[in-house]
């Protein structure tokens, strides 16, 4: 006997009435989704809209950038432009910014290179080496207080914006090579300090240190806080 709109299972295939009916169902959800996907890309909102971040957005626009401003190294190689943002430093790839970049210290520089922003962070790609326009006047730190705080710890450069998603468990082996390479770390904490969710990790004597057991997870670590220009820098003691 034969049916044309029923499964038999003994049969081993579908009648032929609904194998037509389930092959244009196929098609048109396929049709469907591949039809909005474009839309719904378009239409996405910004992961980290203009004041994500705690810090006003300001004339500095994303994209080719020649900056001058006043270099510091600790922990990591910042640009303080007079009267506007500091700007954190790194080199191309999954690597920090030139080891040069350390005699210029304290130094007023012209910087070349690719501006990344996301919210409150914001990190210039060097294109070459900053020039030396002589000596400057570094932003003196702000003490903010001792902080217990929240969050992932992550690399500056994606979280800036060179990748999404620039944090969370699926970017953790990315942020450990780029943290290797010398890139900053990052603390994204999951509630404002001092008016940012961002801030630029280093341990209790200021320094570089070795957060790689807690990248792309949630953790709480404590301690000082200090404003150093508009960046929020957290000397933390790593968890055990």
């Amino acid at each position: 006997m034969s049916e044309p709109h029923f499964f038999i299972g003994w049969a081993g295939h579908t009648g032929p009435v609904l194998g037509r009916f389930l092959r244009r169902l196929t098609g048109a959800v396929l049709a469907a989704m591949l039809g909005l996907a474009p839309l719904l890309a378009a239409n996405g909102g910004d992961p980290a809209p203009p004041g994500f971040g705690g810090a006003a957005r300001d004339a500095l626009a994303e994209g080719p950038q020649r900056l001058e401003g006043v270099l510091t190294l600790l922990p990591y190689p910042v640009l303080h432009l007079p009267g506007g943002p500091s700007v954190l430093l790194a080199g191309d790839g999954k690597r920090g910014a030139p080891a040069e970049v350390s005699a210029l210290a304290g130094q007023r520089v012209v910087a070349e290179g690719l501006l990344l922003r996301r919210g409150g962070i914001a990190m210039l790609v060097l294109d070459r080496s900053p020039v030396p326009l002589g000596p400057g006047t570094p932003p003196l730190p702000e003490a903010l207080g001792r902080w217990r705080v929240t969050g992932e710890i992550c690399d500056g450069k994606c979280a800036a914006g060179a990748m999404l998603p620039g944090t969370g468990l699926a970017h953790r082996a990315c942020a450990s090579l780029c943290v290797e390479g010398g890139l900053p770390a990052i603390m994204v904490a999951t509630r404002a300090v001092a008016g940012s969710e961002f801030l630029l990790l280093a341990g209790p004597d200021g320094d570089a240190t070795d957060w790689f057991r807690h990248i792309g997870l949630r953790v709480a670590l404590e301690g000082e806080v200090r404003r150093l220009g508009t960046i929020l820098l957290f000397n933390a003691v790593p968890a055990p």
